[in-house]
């Protein structure tokens, strides 16, 4: 595997996947999407029910649910994207398993912590900041989203989370875009994505309403949907929602508000171990 070079450029060995283009919802917010020849996995937490997740500050949280599948079940991974590094977001079994020369990219804080896992090949980025990578005439570019984990009085002691925008090309054509929240609240800094990005296809939004020590972590119902209202995907799939003993905002709370608002965005849910089918901007478009 290449070097990622001064460009920001990451080139990948032929035999990606071209088969099952999805995205499969593992649990927490751990997903695997297989698209456009590359098969990329999202915040890998393979916890069992009744097991707790390190949160930090000697916090614990309990799971309250089980993975769709363990990372032995996984395909051939090209890269991980992790938004920060945490308990729920990569866990013990994900340091001990996964390939150390794998491809992850995350928060400069999380690159970190990973190189001290025994992880070579984090590659940082700060908001705004992209990588491309490439296999044949494939492409995914990975931009960093702006994310906000905490209210600023819990900023030291959280932390940095990212968001990230994926596009996929082939052969210099546009295929899918696709934008996966992170651990977020709503915050002004959410309203620069449209105007960056004002298409779309499909997003994945981190609910839960994580609380800790009363304070809000995670978006829950309400921001969900708010959300959803400023960055306006054409599709959205809620992930990270009821595994937790800290989540504190049901999914059913976010269904319920999604049904009274009328958004220009059509929601899909997805049980453990559900698929949801991808397709490219245009065959979407004209459905």
């Amino acid at each position: 595997m290449d070097m990622l070079s001064t460009d920001r450029r990451l080139s990948l060995p032929d035999g990606g996947s071209r088969e099952d283009d999805g995205v499969l919802f593992v649990g927490t917010a751990t997903t695997l999407i297989r698209f456009g020849g590359f098969t990329i996995l999202t915040d890998p937490n393979f916890l069992h029910l009744g097991e707790h997740a390190r949160l930090g500050m000697g916090l614990r949280a309990e799971r309250l649910t089980e993975p769709a599948m363990q990372i032995a079940d996984l395909p051939p991974l090209d890269l991980v994207l992790l938004s920060h590094h945490h308990g729920d977001h990569f866990d013990d079994r994900a340091a001990a398993e996964l390939r150390k020369s794998l491809p992850i990219i995350t928060t400069g804080h999380a690159a970190e912590k990973l190189e001290e896992q025994g992880f070579g090949a984090a590659i940082p980025l700060e908001t705004w900041e992209d990588v491309t990578v490439e296999r044949g005439d494939a492409a995914v570019r990975v931009t960093a989203m702006p994310a906000k984990h905490a209210p600023e009085a819990m900023a030291p002691v959280i932390p940095p989370v990212m968001g990230t925008m994926l596009e996929f090309e082939r052969g210099g054509q546009h295929l899918l875009r696709m934008y996966i929240t992170g651990d977020t609240l709503v915050h002004d800094a959410l309203r620069e994505i449209p105007q960056r990005y004002p298409d779309i296809d499909l997003a994945l939004i981190h609910l839960g309403g994580t609380q800790i020590l009363s304070v809000l972590l995670t978006m829950d119902a309400e921001q969900g949907v708010e959300a959803l209202q400023i960055v306006r995907p054409h599709a959205a799939i809620p992930i990270h929602f009821d595994d937790y003993t800290v989540f504190r905002s049901p999914l059913q709370d976010f269904r319920t508000l999604v049904e009274q608002r009328d958004l220009a965005t059509e929601v899909r849910y997805l049980e453990r171990g559900q698929s949801y089918p991808l397709q490219t901007t245009a065959a979407v478009r004209h459905q």
